[in-house]
């Protein structure tokens, strides 16, 4: 149960003093006599006009001194982005003016709404599906083309329509299956077993799917986590430097600098990627030294991309044990590794050739053949020099090109959905295990209602006011 608010409410839409112009959003059930009582318009009154309409208006103060001319902007129930009466004032973006608006507003009866409020309404007004509410702030929080072509997917109704088939189809036959045990004594069975078998297969499967995606899209949404992995000194951090085009991270001749994780997002292409400057893996006695180390293993297993650092300066020994270390931490099965041989501005010919073979020869031997298209790129560059970089910046954002290349593909973005849908697949595999070894219908029903639930949770078909409260709060005021 939601309890509805009928409150009219108002919030700046913009921010004040930033711009030519400043929008003040307005939406309840008084939402238009309320504008009419501050805004002398010409031709007719606010209340009187057609929605999708703009009118122009003065407002004065209470001693008629003249505060601005306004533009308003007029929706009517049911057709705003709320749902209810909704105005939107353009009024010059003055902090004092928006001010004094605002202040007029409340004295005239309207209150200042609530982060995420204007959504809220729109959800409780069945304008969208809470998954579709929630993609209202991914879309404004995007910071790169593909965060937010995903967004606006997920905003548009793609995902929720997909949810919302799975859920049909399983409410279908539970409810088949609540039939037959109406009619337990005659035996007769309703629900098609091998249909429900079939049907519980591939939802599962797409379930899976669903949650695998996250991975991706999360990196998306947050920025790609890319780790720079090598020995100390090998010149990680000035690599980040290199590509941030700026002096981020300490650069010295001293091993073992950085001692903790430093990170940095860049839009590469439409892309957002989230750096990772790890500590220098070696032997080391020193406490914090070895603190940041295992931090970097832990940065390395939670990466989509490793950067694997090489300094072709160092001796072949040293060198080869580093780059084993780096590919026994990658999982090539869900992580892309990019090899970068260093320094090539003062190396030997001889020993960058020694080493490119040692790398191959170790790729092969974990079954990476170079020749396939599972390879991983061996790129030569000079962190120092910026020789490399611009390589390095075209295979970065084509990887992620590639995988973004069927934009059919649903990408789930959100912890909350992936932890429903998880608990979804854990009901429906009791389901499924328990059909196998002749579990009664009515708890194998119940199981697959506890999977509806949780599929339903998502897209707002059962939710809480708690539920409601901790989405929308993390909204901005005017949203």
């Amino acid at each position: 149960m939601y309890i509805r608010n009928e409150d009219t409410i108002y919030a700046p839409a913009t921010i004040p003093g930033t711009g030519a112009i400043s929008v003040i959003r307005v939406s309840g059930p008084d939402a238009l006599s309320i504008a009419d009582g501050i805004i002398a318009c010409k031709n007719g009154n606010i209340a009187g006009s057609k929605g999708y309409t703009l009118k122009f208006g003065t407002v004065t103060d209470e001693h008629g001194v003249l505060v601005d001319e306004v533009l308003v902007s007029i929706f009517k129930a049911p057709h705003s982005y709320t749902g209810e009466n909704s105005v939107e004032i353009s009024c010059h973006a003055s902090s004092y003016i928006v001010s004094e608006l605002m202040t007029m507003l409340h004295k005239a009866g309207a209150r200042a709404a609530e982060p995420g409020e204007f959504t809220q309404r729109a959800f409780l007004n069945g304008k969208m599906d809470l998954a579709q509410a929630e993609a209202v702030a991914d879309v404004i929080a995007s910071q790169n083309a593909a965060a937010h072509r995903i967004a606006f997917k997920q905003m548009k109704g793609g995902f929720s329509s997909e949810l919302r088939d799975m859920r049909s189809e399983l409410l279908e036959l539970v409810s088949l299956m609540e039939l037959e045990l109406d009619f337990s004594e005659e035996e007769v069975e309703f629900a098609d077993r091998s249909r429900l078998d079939s049907l519980l297969v591939e939802i599962i499967s797409h379930i899976g799917r669903l949650i695998d995606s996250f991975r991706l899209g999360n990196a998306i949404k947050n920025g790609v986590p890319v780790a720079i992995a090598g020995a100390t000194n090998t010149g990680k951090s000035t690599l980040l430097n290199a590509l941030l085009g700026e002096e981020r991270a300490i650069v010295s001749d001293i091993h073992g600098t950085t001692r903790d994780t430093i990170e940095e997002t860049l839009n590469i292409d439409g892309v957002l990627f989230r750096f990772i400057d790890t500590a220098g893996l070696r032997e080391t006695s020193e406490t914090v030294e070895k603190i940041g180390i295992e931090r970097t293993f832990k940065k390395i297993s939670e990466a989509s991309i490793v950067l694997g650092m090489v300094d072709l300066t160092r001796d072949f020994e040293s060198t080869s044990e580093t780059i084993r270390e780096i590919i026994g931490k990658v999982d090539f099965s869900s992580q892309k590794l990019i090899i970068l041989l260093n320094k090539t501005d003062i190396s030997g010919d001889n020993n960058n050739v020694n080493i490119a073979n040692f790398i191959v020869s170790a790729l092969n031997n974990k079954g990476l053949k170079q020749s396939s298209e599972s390879s991983v790129p061996i790129i030569p560059i000079s962190a120092k020099t910026g020789s490399g970089i611009t390589r390095l910046r075209s295979l970065l954002a084509n990887t992620q090109r590639d995988l973004l290349a069927d934009s059919d593909t649903t990408l789930v973005t959100n912890q909350r959905h992936v932890q429903a849908l998880t608990d979804a697949r854990t009901s429906l595999l009791r389901v499924r295990d328990g059909l196998a070894s002749g579990l009664p219908t009515d708890l194998a029903a119940q199981d697959i209602r506890e999977a509806i639930y949780h599929i339903g949770s998502i897209v707002g078909e059962i939710s809480t006011d708690e539920v409601l409260g901790n989405i929308f709060k993390n909204f901005c005021i005017g949203k």
